[in-house]
């Protein structure tokens, strides 16, 4: 079944709830911020590319955690993306979190490399998106929570 929406995901049991683990979660907070914050210094044509995939790997670590923290694992990146449009309401974050999907796929699946402004500004859309659900998470009081 491709899922359409956070329900089908539910349904398909490509997104199960699970009692919210709080320690994996922190870990993950945690492994993303310390990731992305080396990762800038040495952004050239060469290495583009390769920064956007960790930017896109850090933003991923903290939309896990957040579905953790609500007690939910997600089996993939498309039922992440409902989470976010679905659950949390943010069709903004959605529509950013899937064009990076899609540019990320592109790049690990099919080889298509973006040019340097393409990845240029792909990382800055996955650094925003990393901020906003840095953002969710302190909302969530999770300083609190472990």
């Amino acid at each position: 079944m491709k899922e359409a929406s956070w329900s089908d995901c539910i349904y398909s049991n490509s997104s199960i709830k699970i009692t919210p683990d709080k320690a994996k979660a922190k870990s993950l907070i945690e492994t993303a911020k310390e990731r992305i914050e080396v990762l800038i210094k040495d952004l050239n044509e060469k290495t583009a590319n390769y920064i956007f995939e960790d930017c896109y790997s850090s933003a991923l670590e903290m939309l896990h955690a957040l579905v953790l923290l609500d007690g939910y694992k997600v089996d993939n990146h498309i039922c992440l993306g409902y989470y976010l449009r679905d659950v949390l309401k943010r069709k903004d974050l959605f529509r950013l979190f899937d064009d990076c999907r899609f540019k990320r796929n592109s790049l690990v699946y099919y080889g298509k490399r973006m040019d340097f402004e393409t990845a240029e500004e792909t990382i800055e859309k996955t650094k925003a998106l990393f901020r906003e659900l840095d953002k969710i998470i302190s909302s969530l009081n999770y300083s609190q929570r472990h």
